[in-house]
């Protein structure tokens, strides 16, 4: 049975290996960064961090995807994701979190519903790795 794809689900951009690029950018739907990026990215939609991507930035997105390494702090709107290669220095904020076994986040995490007006954070970078396991994120109600 075919997919039903959307436009928002077509890639319409990619920043493909060995490239690099420094600025803003805004768009609409997916865009796949898999080489560097330095400076800004604005989308109410969907960003994939490719596993050899390097970013250097502030992340404001809908949803975003970490397969690389991400330097800066992001607020995903609907959801963010880490994957076991993925790794990201600098704070978070998303009302969803995923992070696989084997991915790295070094920054605070802040998590409420999607369209909640408050959001408070729930561990700090220093509170993770005590107690010998890892923190239990749980959504602020």
């Amino acid at each position: 049975m075919a997919r039903d794809t959307t436009d928002k689900d077509v890639i319409k951009a990619f920043l493909g290996e060995g490239t690099e690029f420094n600025g803003l950018l805004s768009f609409e739907g997916t865009v796949r960064i898999d080489g560097k990026f330095e400076g800004e990215v604005t989308t109410s939609d969907n960003l994939i961090i490719g596993e050899n991507a390097h970013v250097k930035a502030e992340l404001n997105v809908g949803t975003v995807m970490v397969q690389g390494h991400v330097e800066g702090n992001i607020r995903a709107a609907r959801k963010l994701q880490i994957t076991s290669k993925g790794k990201v220095v600098g704070n978070i904020s998303s009302p969803t979190l995923e992070i696989e076994e084997g991915a790295v986040l070094e920054g605070a995490i802040t998590m409420a519903s999607q369209g909640a007006d408050k959001v408070r954070p729930l561990i700090q970078k220093s509170d993770i790795g005590k107690s010998g396991g890892s923190p239990t994120v749980t959504a602020a109600n």
